[in-house]
């Protein structure tokens, strides 16, 4: 067994455990490894399901704002492009290079968004190292919470990861692995028939050359998404969850809109009514006659003052020709945190109520 140090300096202001919390999403996640201290990871450097493999471990050995990291590669051979290529991985993973200032100085002029900013300072956005993994993870939670999503997950890198020879960690499947698999192999590891076949024909058409996950990086918003949008089972919201776990795409955005509490006021909703359901008015955009997209917020937080329904974004009217006319946007509590949310949702016979537009600035990833 081989292996080889380096350390790496982050743009500061940077805290991994923070940015490791954030890129694992639930503390089961077997694939994005936290003791406390120190982030291991399974990469397979190559794409290849039995190629070079090694394991790197991460710990930041300096305060937030004069940030070192110091990362050990570990594995069977260590050629010479080893550390450029995880030094890569790790720009990706952990946001290493990502400069947040202009967030942070939106972030001074808002009480609120001060004090989340201040608690979560050095956190950075996380990404995958690549858009294949985004998009599998994307269809891996379709549909169930995100527990259950992180689960199937694991369970796919146990079956079908290459291992490390340094501790036995798997690292997440590549195309490779999962191409040419028979639906029922993933049905045993308890993903649906549907979510089976859209993971086999994204790894066959991968692996085939008809479809490379890293050219999104040179299309723009919507030409990407419609790319995306070709593959079986990935709908809108997995094409834009590809998109800004695999591309990383950020940018602020000021939302304009009329207020959903003035919707609300037109409904008379009954005293006993403690819940607000958004349902589009025709059906799934990519599963035509199964069911319609809805969502349901609490009816207390509708009735606040920055729940607006939107209608332009950057003081510009919602764009044509993506299916959607309107965004209900809230303050969204989460473990006592606050951030902003988004719902898609299409109504067709809708009119806002002009009763003085509302305006919401809010961080709106893509």
């Amino acid at each position: 067994m081989k292996s080889a140090a380096f350390s790496l300096k982050p743009r500061p202001p940077f805290r991994l455990d923070l940015t490791v919390w954030a890129l694992r999403r639930r503390p089961d996640n077997q694939v994005d490894n936290w003791d406390g201290e120190t982030y291991r990871r399974a990469l397979a450097l190559d794409g290849k399901l039995y190629g070079k493999v090694v394991e790197v471990a991460v710990t930041q050995t300096s305060l937030p704002d004069a940030p070192r990291i110091e990362a050990r590669v570990s594995g069977a051979q260590l050629t010479s492009g080893v550390k450029s290529a995880v030094t890569e991985a790790l720009d990706r993973l952990l946001g290493l290079k990502v400069n947040l200032s202009g967030f942070y100085r939106l972030a001074a002029g808002d009480r609120r968004l001060e004090s989340m900013a201040e608690r979560f300072r050095g956190l950075k956005p996380p990404r995958f190292p690549t858009v294949f993994e985004a998009l599998v993870n994307g269809i891996a939670c379709q549909q169930v919470t995100l527990t259950l999503g992180i689960r199937l997950l694991n369970c796919l890198a146990e079956n079908y990861g290459a291992v490390s020879a340094a501790s036995q960690l798997h690292a997440f499947p590549q195309p490779s692995g999962l191409a040419g698999l028979k639906p029922e192999k993933l049905k045993r590891l308890k993903f649906s028939r549907q979510k089976a076949r859209a993971l086999i024909e994204l790894s066959n058409a991968v692996v085939e050359g008809e479809f490379n996950p890293e050219e999104m990086a040179f299309l723009d918003d919507e030409a990407a998404v419609a790319r995306l949008l070709q593959l079986w089972g990935v709908g809108r919201w997995t094409a834009e969850y590809a998109l800004l776990r695999g591309q990383g795409w950020t940018y602020f955005a000021q939302w304009g809109g009329v207020a959903v509490a003035d919707l609300i006021e037109l409904c008379h909703p009954s005293p006993e009514a403690k819940y607000l359901v958004f349902r589009t008015m025709d059906d799934k955009w990519e599963r035509p006659g199964r069911g319609c997209y809805y969502e349901v917020i609490d009816l207390a937080l509708a009735r606040k003052p920055q729940t607006i329904l939107a209608y332009e974004m950057n003081d510009e009217p919602r764009r044509p020709g993506r299916g959607i006319e309107f965004y209900c946007v809230w303050p969204l509590p989460l473990l006592r945190r606050r951030g902003f949310q988004r719902v898609v949702a299409r109504f067709h016979r809708l009119v806002p109520v002009r009763r003085g537009k509302r305006r919401l600035r809010a961080v709106r990833n893509r």
